[in-house]
């Protein structure tokens, strides 16, 4: 990301609207790779790869702004290798961890790993260092410390449905392992702030979040995640949970989130309301059911009617309901931009 972009999304972030629309996308693994014509196999393996991949995207929409930018991952699979999970990998298919326990009574004895030494994290560091000068050239900084979300990674490392029923049955246990997810989110965090003194922003991914009920939020996420916002002095807190989002958008600003990612489901309207107007949000086309499978056209009749039955230009980021999915074309991504820019100046 650039500085211009970096100084442009904290603006808009904190409630200057932009002379022009902004538009953003999420983007990694599930979509650069088929997008740049290369294996995702490849584009984990091979740093210049991942490098030519990530530059092409840039180089092809000047215009857009991607988040988080040069983004170093291994998919599911970065964080929980840290703690011993198996790594299962595919030529074209997205690599999966395995489960490390079955029973949550196993838990209480997980010890929080290293994130300089532990599993494929020195590899993300190390790739994002082997790459910093090139990037530099192209004017671009590393600006986000980027992690999963403590109940995604437990998801992982002991299965969602089993984590689910610790919540009900183990709650003791549950905040045993939550504490030891937790701290290491912190000190992961700061490893990557400690290494890229460029970073100013925490980058938090947790889909889990919208499994629970109102209660569960409010005891196994809203303490946890208040914390890994808090692991050093942000400028910029970016939340993604495009799983059901309407039970974490009232606690938002508790969390100490400043910018949101939500499900398509949910209406920009439903969640400004619920958020509050300090939150901004970046959404909120559906990301496979239009921008990856309908025409350029489709994606312009669907783009005008998310901007007008939102009706606000402030601290909005134009965007898709999660990530950028597999299969986007080039010729829906300019549909979207190029109807976004035609379309929002007339609110």
């Amino acid at each position: 990301m650039t500085n211009q972009q970096w100084q442009l999304l904290l603006e808009t972030v904190r409630g200057k609207t932009p002379e022009k629309p902004v538009t953003g996308f999420i983007i990694d693994s599930p979509w650069i790779p088929g997008w740049a014509g290369v294996k995702i196999l490849q584009f984990y393996s091979s740093e210049e790869v991942w490098f030519q991949a990530n530059k092409k995207v840039i180089e092809t929409f000047p215009d857009i702004i991607f988040l988080p930018g040069f983004w170093s991952e291994f998919g599911m699979c970065t964080e929980p290798s840290a703690f011993g999970a198996k790594m299962i990998w595919d030529e074209y298919n997205l690599p999966h961890a395995g489960k490390i326990f079955n029973d949550i009574s196993e838990a209480v004895t997980l010890k929080a790993p290293n994130p300089k030494t532990d599993g494929l994290l020195p590899f993300v560091i190390q790739r994002l260092q082997n790459y910093q000068k090139p990037m530099m050239e192209m004017g671009h900084e590393v600006k986000f410390a980027v992690a999963r979300g403590p109940l995604n990674i437990a998801s992982f490392l002991m299965g969602t449905t089993e984590l689910m029923m610790s919540f009900m049955m183990n709650p003791k246990e549950s905040h045993q392992l939550l504490e030891t997810i937790t701290q290491f989110i912190i000190n992961w965090l700061l490893h990557q702030k400690e290494t890229f003194p460029t970073i100013e922003g925490i980058f938090v991914l947790d889909d889990i979040v919208g499994f629970v009920g109102d209660d569960e939020c409010r005891e196994f996420a809203i303490p946890y995640f208040k914390r890994i916002f808090n692991a050093f002095d942000s400028n910029l807190n970016f939340f993604h949970n495009d799983a059901h989002g309407l039970v974490s958008a009232p606690h938002l600003k508790e969390m100490g989130v400043h910018l949101f990612n939500f499900s398509f489901e949910h209406s920009l309207k439903e969640i400004r309301e619920l958020a509050g107007a300090d939150i901004a949000l970046i959404g909120n086309l559906p990301p496979r059911d239009v921008l990856a499978t309908e025409t350029p056209e489709q994606v312009q009749v669907e783009t005008r009617k998310m901007v007008q039955s939102f009706g606000d230009k402030n601290r909005i980021i134009w965007s898709c309901g999660g990530g950028m999915p597999p299969n986007v074309s080039t010729e829906n991504i300019r549909a979207f931009k190029n109807t976004i820019n035609e379309v929002v100046p007339t609110l």
